[in-house]
C-alpha cells in the first residue's frame, strides 16, 4: 500500500477511535485503583482467517510469509500441529478460542458464545473497566455478539469493546457523501470537498456521525494535510484499499490511546479465497505477514507495550485440499488435515526462549494459558496449558 493511502486510512483510523471513545456507544471507564496496580502484561491474539499449511509453513509457502519465516520464527515459540477440532466457521472458532470451549453456535454471530469469554475472566478477576479488553475484526460476524456476556452468571456485564472498522468507516463515508445530495449522486470531488470542511471543524465531527470535544481530539493542520493529500491522490487514481489494513490501523490507535490488557485482532482479507481468486487469496497472506511484522515492531516501539507483550498469531484453520468437492481453496468446510491442521507462533514476554514443540496443540489451549499468564488459575476448562511457554 502507498503512503497516500496509509495516511488517509491512517488518519481515519484516529478520527474512527476518537469518536467512539466519546460517542458514549462505547464504555470507557477510569480503572479502579486496583487496576492499576495490577501486573501490567499484555496479551494480543491475532487470528488470520482460513489459510492452509501448504501457502505458509510448508516449503511450497514460504514466500508468501517472508517475515514470519525469516524475522519473527527464529523469536517464537512455534506450533506447527495446531488443531481446530470443532466447527471450521469463523465465529464458532473465535468463539472457541477466547471462552476455551469448542462452540457448536450459528456461524453469522446471531448469539453470543455459550461460555464466559477470556475478556469477561480478565475483567472479573482483575476487577479491569471496559477499555482493557478489546476485540477489532475484519469481519462483521464476530462483531455482533461476541462481546456480550449477559446471559452468563458474572454480574454486571465484562464483555468487551467489540469493532468492526470497515462497518464504521462504510458508515461515515456514507453519512459524509448523503449530506445535500440525492442518492448515489455524490461524486469524488464533491467528497474530498464534504471531508474537507468536516475536517476544517476541530469541534465538531457530525458529518462523520460522531461528536468530538477536548483537546485530545484536536485535528492539527499536519494532519489535516495529510488527510488532503490522499483524498486527493485516491481520487486520480481510484485505488483500492484493504480492510486488513484499516482494521490494523484502527488497532494500531487503540493501542496508543488504551493500552490495552487484552486485545484480539482478526484479519480476513484471506476470505477473499470464497470468490475463486487465488492470487488475491495469497495477497491476503502476504498483507497479513506484513501487518503482524508491524504488529511486532509497533509492540517494541509503545512504552506501554514493550518488555511485557505476548503476542499470540494463528490461522482460524486451513482450507479445503485441492481437487475435493467443496472447491478446494474456495471454502473451509471438509473434515480433513487440510482444513483442521494449522500453526500458531508465539511471541514476545511468554516466549522467552525460541523453540518448536512438536506435541500436538489446540485452539482451546489457548484461553487457560492466557488466563494463567494473567495470573488467573482453576478454571474449569477442557484445553492445557501450552507447552514451551513462561506462564
Amino acid at each position: 500500500m502507498d503512503a497516500s493511502r496509509r495516511n488517509l486510512l491512517k488518519t481515519a483510523a484516529i478520527l474512527l477511535v476518537n469518536g467512539l471513545a466519546n460517542s458514549g456507544r462505547f464504555a470507557f471507564c477510569r480503572p479502579t485503583v486496583k487496576a492499576a496496580a495490577r501486573d501490567d502484561r499484555k496479551v494480543i491474539i491475532v487470528a488470520c482467517g482460513g489459510i492452509r499449511r501448504e501457502e505458509t509453513f510448508l516449503n511450497t509457502g514460504l514466500k508468501n510469509i517472508p517475515h514470519l519465516f525469516q524475522d519473527l520464527l527464529p523469536r517464537s515459540v512455534f506450533y506447527p500441529f495446531l488443531r481446530n477440532a470443532g466447527v471450521t466457521s469463523h465465529y464458532n472458532t473465535i468463539s472457541s478460542i477466547l471462552t476455551g470451549n469448542w462452540q457448536r453456535l450459528d456461524d453469522w454471530g446471531e448469539t453470543p458464545p455459550a461460555d464466559p469469554t477470556l475478556f469477561e475472566y480478565l475483567r472479573k478477576h482483575m476487577e479491569l473497566s471496559q477499555d482493557h479488553t478489546w476485540l477489532i475484526s475484519s469481519n462483521k460476524a464476530l462483531t455482533s455478539r461476541i462481546g456480550a456476556s449477559s446471559i452468563h452468571d458474572f454480574g454486571p456485564r465484562y464483555g468487551a469493546n467489540v469493532v468492526f472498522p470497515k462497518q464504521l468507516l462504510i458508515n461515515a463515508v456514507i453519512q459524509a457523501a448523503s449530506q445535500g445530495h440525492p442518492e448515489h449522486s455524490a461524486d469524488r470531488a464533491a467528497m474530498q470537498r464534504e471531508l474537507e470542511a468536516i475536517l476544517q471543524n476541530s469541534d465538531n465531527y457530525e458529518g462523520l456521525g460522531w461528536s468530538v470535544s477536548g483537546d485530545e481530539s484536536y485535528l492539527d493542520l499536519r494532519m489535516q494535510g495529510s488527510m488532503h493529500q490522499a483524498i486527493e491522490d485516491l481520487v486520480r487514481t481510484n485505488a483500492p484499499v484493504t480492510g486488513d489494513e484499516f482494521t490494523f490501523l484502527i488497532s494500531e490507535e487503540v493501542m496508543r490511546r488504551f493500552s490495552p490488557s487484552l486485545l484480539a485482532i482478526t484479519f480476513s482479507d484471506v476470505e477473499v479465497a470464497h470468490f475463486g481468486s487465488y492470487s488475491m487469496h495469497l495477497a491476503g497472506i502476504r498483507t497479513m505477514d506484513r501487518l503482524v511484522y508491524e504488529l511486532w515492531n509497533l509492540v517494541q516501539e509503545l512504552p506501554a507495550y514493550s518488555g511485557r507483550t505476548t503476542i499470540f498469531v494463528l490461522p482460524e484453520f486451513g482450507r479445503d485440499f485441492d481437487g475435493s468437492n467443496t472447491n478446494g481453496f474456495f471454502n473451509h468446510r471438509s473434515n480433513d488435515d487440510s482444513t483442521s491442521l494449522t500453526w500458531m507462533m508465539c511471541l514476545g514476554e511468554a516466549a522467552r526462549s525460541a523453540d518448536v514443540i512438536e506435541r500436538p496443540v489446540q485452539h482451546v489451549d489457548l484461553c487457560p494459558t492466557i488466563a494463567g499468564i494473567f495470573g488467573i488459575r482453576g478454571l474449569d476448562l477442557p484445553g492445557k496449558a501450552l507447552p514451551g511457554l513462561f506462564v
